[in-house]
């Protein structure tokens, strides 16, 4: 049997080919220009869950001062070098940490958390503490965005057969290995990469659901209805009063 190793860990090929795959990945088509319609011009963002950069340097090069914070030291050292390659023309910073356990002492004019960030924490005191986080760095009159994928969607999709490869170039292919959604509300997808290396498997553990009660109970008001995006998800926007 196959072992699974834990997604974005350090040598993991879901770091490697992060960016290679997201640039491919239909269902986050218009993302950047969602979130930053939601940041004024010149504004200040805290992006959590900011990965490679992908979000964080488009919306530093718009003029914006952006703070990215990642748990991944693996996918933080991949943001850091292209930032280095390709400077962006606003102010952009990198940090470890944590987005259950903010403690920056600055207040910004919003703050994301793109592509299911949140959904990788178990519902429950993570998200609270989260929401928490969030609102005590948050400018009276900001907004708040959080990428959460759709329980529904999950539920309804069938996985592929495990030897038909769903993306596939010279030097890589995916395959979906397996697929799960059980009763608690925990999705398990394990991919299995084939490289010029072998094949290695990691499993991606997501919680969809509404996190409109852990923002409630943080002091946010609903700013909107959920923006649907690429028809997997919704992203979920909240105004601090």
């Amino acid at each position: 049997m196959t072992e699974s190793r834990p997604y974005y860990s350090e040598g993991g090929s879901s770091v490697a080919f992060y960016d290679l795959l997201t640039a491919a990945d239909r269902s986050l088509d218009g993302d950047i220009e969602l979130y930053a319609s939601l940041i004024p011009a010149g504004g200040a963002v805290l992006e959590l869950g900011s990965g490679t950069g992908r979000i964080a340097h488009a919306l530093a090069d718009t003029g914006r001062s952006v703070v990215g914070l990642e748990l991944s030291r693996a996918m933080l050292e991949r943001a850091e070098a292209r930032r280095r390659a390709s400077p962006p023309r606003g102010q952009l910073r990198y940090m470890l940490g944590d987005m259950t356990d903010l403690r920056l002492r600055v207040a910004f004019d919003a703050v994301i958390c793109p592509f299911y960030a949140l959904a990788h924490l178990e519902p429950g005191e993570a998200w609270a503490r989260t929401f928490a986080g969030v609102a005590r760095h948050l400018k009276p009159g900001a907004l708040a965005a959080f990428h959460m994928p759709s329980a529904q969607k999950m539920a309804e999709t069938s996985p592929p057969p495990p030897d038909a490869p769903v993306f596939k170039r010279p030097d890589l292919t995916l395959y979906v290995a397996g697929q799960k959604l059980d009763a608690s509300g925990r999705y398990d997808i394990d991919l299995d990469y084939v490289t010029e290396h072998g094949r290695s498997r990691e499993r991606l553990t997501l919680y969809p659901g509404d996190p409109t009660p852990f923002a409630e109970n943080a002091g946010f008001v609903v700013d909107r209805p959920p923006v649907a995006l690429g028809g997997t998800g919704a992203v979920y926007v909240y105004r601090r009063p």
